[in-house]
């Protein structure tokens, strides 16, 4: 298929790009680059640099490319900035949504593929993390994610529009060849700061928290490679035929892995301690975070490639050791 992936050279969406092209589909990008990076895409692939909210732009990429289905990874994550900054966050991650999902009506593309988050659910009640537990999110990012999966019910039941929402738990890691990673800015993800630390660009990695009721006293948290990721949000292509059909899944692991176990994971794959500070914990830091993902593994024959923290970690410092100034902003 010819698929429109929104925020394709961002973190995620870029990885997808490359998944897409090894299972024979034909990735087009759309991106403001605002986060994402030019040299995330590999050469040949159409990159549009536009915003949702530009109508009249998406529906000729929709029309010209003849895109049969839109991938939507382009969203703001910073759970801090949410809280400080609402509107913001309700601007881009809903309002600019809505703008995407009316044009796709308008031109007839149908099938929409939306990156959620784990984040929908707040401090759950019980673990593992089962699609059908109540969703109470904690923070305005959690909620603007929350806010479009009602919304694409309504909407796929109004049009047609057939839909899969998946809920990430940590995405980590890099690409296997080490073509590409993960560089944000602002970085606040643990596995790239802990690499940071030990390359010099940072102090020393601050840990939030070592008093939570967890084996070693850190916070536990689900990492999945960002690969992994990606081959599930393909696997549930066929599941769309169906119009009107909207799908929920968790993607993670289902091993929850402690802040002190990623920086001996960081120590060991490096060769090199980790500098720390230790801190107080974090306002809304739940103490463990971890998925069932027997849904999409059933459902959509989704398997791990990488289900420990050494091989994800050993990803991402392929990525960062060969760039140590990330993409080169």
């Amino acid at each position: 298929m010819n698929v429109l992936v929104v925020g394709g050279a961002g973190y995620i969406g870029s990885h997808c790009v490359r998944q897409l092209i090894a299972a024979g589909h034909q990735p087009v990008v759309l991106d403001n680059l605002v986060f994402g990076h030019r040299g995330a895409l590999p050469t040949g692939v159409p990159l549009y640099e536009a915003d949702l909210g530009n109508e009249d732009a998406v529906a000729m990429i929709l029309r010209k490319e003849h895109i049969d289905l839109v991938m939507h990874f382009a969203a703001y994550a910073y759970v801090g900035e949410s809280v400080t900054d609402p509107l913001k966050y309700y601007f881009n991650n809903c309002v600019a949504t809505y703008h995407l999902l009316r044009t796709m009506v308008r031109v007839g593309v149908k099938k929409f593929v939306f990156s959620s988050t784990c984040a929908t659910f707040g401090v759950p009640d019980r673990l593992p993390i089962v699609e059908d537990m109540p969703q109470h999110p904690i923070n305005p990012y959690g909620q603007t994610k929350l806010d479009m999966e009602h919304a694409l019910r309504n909407i796929a039941h109004a049009t047609g529009l057939s839909f899969a929402a998946f809920r990430y738990f940590n995405a980590a890691g890099a690409a296997e060849d080490g073509s590409i990673g993960e560089d944000h800015d602002p970085e606040t993800h643990l596995i790239p700061l802990a690499f940071y630390a030990v390359q010099g660009r940072i102090k020393e990695l601050t840990v939030f928290g070592t008093d939570y009721p967890t084996p070693d006293g850190t916070c536990l948290r689900d990492y999945v490679h960002v690969d992994d990721l990606s081959r599930a949000h393909i696997a549930v292509f066929d599941k769309l035929e169906k119009p009107g059909s909207g799908f929920f899944y968790n993607l993670g692991t289902g091993r929850p892995t402690s802040v002190r176990e990623i920086i001996d994971a960081v120590e060991k794959v490096t060769g090199k301690k980790v500098p720390v500070r230790y801190g107080d914990r974090r306002a809304g830091d739940p103490p463990s975070l971890y998925a069932d993902s027997t849904k999409a593994q059933t459902e959509l024959g989704w398997k791990v490639k990488f289900p420990t923290i050494d091989g994800i970690v050993e990803t991402a410092w392929r990525w960062h050791k060969a760039n140590p100034g990330g993409y080169g902003r």
